[in-house]
């Protein structure tokens, strides 16, 4: 409301004071940066732990305050990411690592800069090796550094992934090459389990080491999918298997079972899926969603109210999910539409809505 300074009463309506829109900034910025400051400083777990915790306490206390899904997310993932950085680094040094080129990246949510409350781990680790023979010894050398980074996040509080996808696998670890060939696997088959991975690690992002091999592996995979119109096309298809749960009587429909609605599977992966698809088609180099949707409006001559609609309703539907991530023993991305005032459930149906607009958009396009 651009309001600049509040006069503020106590209980008998007496004046307690003025609150400033400078003074609200200024304490902001400083637990911001006492918290960069206890991150970048931590030295063992336990510190590197404690700091953890604060970025959750911090990061909810913006939830509540009613700060923007997109700012809250991005704000979340960039303090993740010195976190992560932390943990690198209290691993190097236990560690004799390989004199060679290596990067970690970070995929999924993390990858995206659209981290919640609710996180758990999705990393990898990618290597240069001169040849087959080179690419199993430095495998062998950089796994059990990895898995102690995976483990010290573990402790900071990003759970270990339950499907396994993290640096200290195996699978995960792999040469540059071997990346390549595992991204050009999953193009030619897309088969059901490529398609699921590729909605994982085709949003990857450098955190450390030489991003230079994340920026040439990023490179030639956008070039790779940007001429591959049938796994783009198998993309789609598998991207509209399921659409916002809007009713033709009613205003959702809901789980038949819980009776909620799933706000990840059916509201926001709707936007990144479809955001996805394009930066592929497309070949730009953006990993969030909203810079995604925003760059290919102008690419394909969307309105700048019809890519604003598009944004606008999908950090709505972020914002719930961290209003839900908030409250303590209830399902993290789940909600019965009773839980919703009038205003949210309109806003709620019209962010749906836009999702199913979107779907529509990559239908024309692949002819689905």
């Amino acid at each position: 409301n651009d309001i600049r300074h509040l006069v503020v009463v106590d209980g008998q309506g007496g004046l307690a004071g003025v609150v400033s829109r400078g003074d609200l900034y200024s304490a902001k910025r400083l637990a911001a940066e006492d918290l960069v400051e206890a991150i970048q400083s931590a030295a063992d777990a336990g510190s590197l732990k404690a700091a953890s915790l604060r970025i959750r306490e911090l990061a909810g206390a913006l939830v509540d305050q009613g700060v923007g899904a997109e700012r809250i997310s991005e704000w979340i993932a960039i303090l993740n990411d010195l976190v992560v950085l932390a943990a690198l680094d209290i691993a190097e040094s236990e560690f004799d690592l390989p004199m060679v080129r290596w990067c970690w990246l970070a995929f999924g949510s993390e990858g995206r800069l659209e981290q919640t409350l609710d996180t758990d781990q999705d990393n990898g680790l990618i290597f240069l090796a001169d040849d087959e023979s080179q690419k199993e010894v430095l495998r062998e050398r950089f796994l059990p550094f990895a898995q102690r980074v995976n483990s010290l996040l573990d402790d900071c509080g990003f759970e270990l992934c339950k499907g396994g996808i993290m640096a200290g696998n195996p699978q995960w670890c792999l040469s540059l090459d071997e990346w390549r060939a595992r991204f050009s696997e999953w193009m030619l088959s897309a088969n059901p389990a490529a398609l699921l991975n590729a909605t994982i690690f085709f949003d990857f992002r450098p955190l450390a080491g030489d991003w230079s091999l994340a920026a040439g592996l990023k490179r030639w995979l956008l070039s790779s999918a940007e001429s591959n119109e049938l796994f783009l096309r198998f993309m789609a298809a598998n991207a509209l298997q399921s659409g916002p749960p809007l009713g033709r009587i009613r205003d959702f429909v809901v789980d038949k079972t819980s009776g909620m609605l799933d706000l990840k599977r059916d509201g926001s992966r709707p936007f990144v899926d479809a955001a996805r698809i394009y930066s592929l088609a497309l070949g730009f180099d953006e990993t969030s969603t909203s810079g995604r949707l925003r760059a290919a409006s102008v690419r394909l001559n969307w309105s700048r109210k019809e890519a604003d609609a598009l944004v606008s309703a999908f950090h709505f539907i972020q914002q719930l999910r961290l209003g839900r991530q908030r409250i303590a023993g209830v399902p993290p991305n789940l909600i019965a539409p009773d839980d919703l005032n009038e205003l949210e459930r309109a806003v709620l149906k019209e962010s749906f809505r836009q999702a199913r607009k979107l779907q529509s958009r990559l239908q024309v396009r692949y002819q689905l």
